[in-house]
């Protein structure tokens, strides 16, 4: 065992808990149950599960409780306070689809019953990042059910799966879906736990594992991360904000208060039958309108004024539906009304608005959380006043040591990792982030060097890596078209290999492109208005620049961790940089006069910022809305800058006898950016705020 927990050792890391208050006495426990002595809870960080768990560490005393969670970025370990010292309680910081870890842990805990609660849940999440709840909810669970066939110690398998397995209820159904429906997911969320359902029941099958599966409702209450519905209204409405529904609102789902629940797999734990499946639910439905409505009467604020309906998502599904009579004859019933449950929560989220940090990103209409290990571990610590107690007393004996202090400052809740130090947008990125407070750090590796990269992210263990490093050229893309070589290394397969490496690590990384991909043509025509969108395909490649360029956007595509930033001739305040255009051109004998799309780095560097917490992805065209020509920049740096200045122009023909390579000139569709970030500033005007006013000169003015 001493050659496992080696290997162990830097994955994760155990806390044992003491000084226990054993509270109120079990309700279920009689003769005829069954009795469990050490219980793995997988998930328990996270929010239905921590209520279950801080419930039986409560109620019984002689169960000895193992909860086993990675931190992902829904889990909090505050939501574990109220156990924090009872001696019957365990923490292990690891993932369930790590198999030495859970082997070890059955072995040496001597686990005999699991609830397993760990998974990805988030539906929009799902539409966006799908093989992550692939390999959560799926893989995680098969490790889990091989554990436990290879041990042979299991006497209980609790797999908490949701009532979206069902799939969508018809509206006019009276009789709900019951344990015994088929299984018709609508979505990748429930595809995945509809997945791990069939492999539950053919490892019960199969290998004859005491397995029950529980199916249930929408839960709430306090703890619950506020990327759904009802806490995001919540905070929202704490903040005076709009509460935003998708679609028209008219979606039903039921509603159950988290203690409810929480009782209901206690029930399950101790009276189950094993092979059966369990309803968790309530005939009790209300419109996602409704609720809005609810919680804005609770708020004391209009509801006509304060509800925005947004685009829906790829499929909401209009209605879920269970029959709960097999639990109610059990002996479990809900015992919370809605109005009761709402208040408590509102009330509690009244008293806690930062438990979760900056929860912003969760807050948007359709939030795309990042999933990470150890996205939460920030919240090792207490409430204000508990701060100074460490959640690891000193007595206590460790499987492992902890992997650092958990009485160390508050993590803030976001680290960059910053490729391309000595380039323009990367070094303008880190005074950035020194400007809002935001640790980061420059990586050290190579782009195209695999190895290098790993060790970065392992050192630096950022939450958004920013790519923006690459070869235009020097001094400009002439360049690269007698360094073919080295420009596809390092704009081709550097950015690959880094895009792959942190989709390994489940790390967004946010990509400087480039719009130089296009060219006016006769669907898009110069002066036209009519911009090329993010989904339209290349059509330059007059440079080998372009070419590299156009090439790794197209693969890049593939990755779905990956947000690219087609930026385009960038612009600062900063006029004595000679990367700026307006330093290039106004240096130049003589310039072509086309309107082109451009790039304010000092209004849109900081949008990639919050782009990242946001979690964006996909393509975007990072450019100001409109156009503005060669002529007017160079007239706008006569009336601001140099009286004096003076210019001549030629054609693109002449401009073509003293270039290598051809440039590209064209109007980037910047709709989506402006729906996104509504307050982003045309060209001509960003301009004159960010660039020319600043740099007014005396003799100007």
């Amino acid at each position: 065992m001493n050659r496992l927990l080696r290997l162990l050792h830097p994955n994760f890391s155990v806390w044992g808990l003491v000084d226990f208050d054993p509270g109120q006495n079990p309700r279920f426990l009689d003769m005829g149950s069954y009795t469990p002595k050490n219980i793995l809870i997988t998930g328990a960080a996270g929010f239905i599960a921590s209520h279950v768990a801080n419930r039986l560490i409560r109620s019984y005393p002689d169960y000895n409780i193992v909860v086993l969670d990675k931190l992902d970025y829904c889990s909090n370990l505050k939501n574990l306070l109220p156990s924090k010292s009872s001696p019957n309680f365990k923490f292990v910081k690891g993932d369930i689809g790590s198999a030495d870890l859970v082997n070890y842990l059955l072995i040496t805990e001597s686990i005999d019953t699991i609830m397993h609660f760990a998974a990805q849940t988030h539906v929009d999440n799902s539409f966006g990042n799908s093989f992550e709840f692939t390999k959560n909810n799926i893989y995680g669970t098969h490790v889990l059910l091989e554990a436990c066939k290879v041990t042979g110690q299991i006497r209980r398998f609790i797999h908490v799966s949701t009532d979206e397995v069902y799939g969508e209820t018809d509206e006019d159904a009276v009789v709900g879906n019951h344990e015994a429906s088929q299984l018709l997911p609508t979505n990748p969320y429930s595809a995945t736990k509809a997945g791990a359902e069939m492999l539950v029941m053919a490892y019960g099958r199969s290998y004859g594992l005491p397995v029950i599966t529980t199916r249930g409702n929408n839960v709430y209450g306090p703890n619950q991360f506020p990327e759904k519905l009802i806490p995001k209204f919540i905070l929202l409405a704490m903040q005076g904000k709009p509460l935003p529904i998708h679609g028209d609102g008219s979606n039903v789902r039921s509603y159950l208060y988290c203690e409810d629940v929480a009782e209901a797999f206690e029930l399950i734990l101790h009276k189950g039958e094993v092979g059966h499946v369990y309803n968790i639910g309530t005939k009790k439905e209300r419109r996602v309108i409704d609720v809005a409505k609810d919680i804005c009467r609770l708020f004391s604020v209009d509801p006509e004024t304060n509800i925005k309906f947004v685009e829906n998502r790829p499929f909401n599904d209009q209605r879920y539906f269970l029959d709960d009579q097999k639990l109610k004859i059990l002996g479990w019933s809900e015992r919370t009304i809605w109005q009761e449950g709402l208040k408590k929560t509102i009330e509690w989220y009244t008293k806690n608005p930062n438990w979760w940090g900056d929860v912003s990103g969760a807050l948007l209409p359709h939030p795309r959380m990042l999933m990470m290990p150890g996205g939460i571990e920030r919240h090792l610590e207490g409430s204000e006043e508990e701060k100074s107690e460490s959640f690891v007393p000193s007595n206590t004996r460790m499987l492992v040591p902890p992997s650092k202090s958990c009485s160390s400052p508050r993590k803030p809740p976001f680290k960059f990792l910053i490729y391309g130090k000595t380039g323009w947008i990367g070094g303008v990125l880190g005074k950035l982030c020194e400007k809002q407070g935001i640790p980061f750090e420059y990586g050290k590796g190579r782009l195209q060097d695999r190895s290098s990269l790993f060790a970065d992210i392992q050192n630096v263990r950022p939450t958004h890596v920013f790519n923006a490093a690459g070869v235009t050229g020097r001094p400009n893309v002439d360049w690269c078209e007698s360094h073919k070589a080295e420009t596809i290394r390092t704009n081709v397969a550097g950015t690959l290999t880094l895009a792959d490496v942190c989709r390994e690590h489940g790390l967004l990384m946010m990509n400087f492109a480039t719009g130089c991909i296009f060219e006016y043509d006769a669907k898009h025509p110069e002066g036209s208005g009519v911009g090329f969108t993010e989904e339209d395909k290349p059509n330059f490649f007059g440079s080998f620049y372009s070419k590299t360029k156009a090439m790794v956007e197209e693969l890049l595509k593939e990755f779905d961790n990956v947000c690219t930033l087609r930026v385009r001739m960038p612009i600062s305040s900063d006029l004595n940089n000679p990367r700026n255009f307006i330093t290039k051109i106004s240096r130049y004998n003589k310039v072509v006069n086309i309107p082109n799309s451009l790039t304010i780095l000092d209004e849109l560097l900081p949008i990639s910022i919050e782009m990242a917490k946001r979690n964006l992805r996909g393509i975007w065209n990072f450019t100001n809305p409109g156009v503005v020509s060669h002529n007017e920049i160079l007239e706008m740096y006569k009336q601001y800058i140099d009286p004096k200045f003076t210019w001549a122009n030629f054609t693109i023909e002449e401009q073509a006898k003293v270039i290598v390579a051809a440039r590209s000139n064209n109007e980037m569709d910047a709709s989506k950016l402006k729906k996104e970030f509504p307050e982003l500033l045309p060209v001509k005007e960003s301009l004159i705020k960010y660039v020319f006013e600043p740099n007014k000169t005396n003799s100007t003015q």
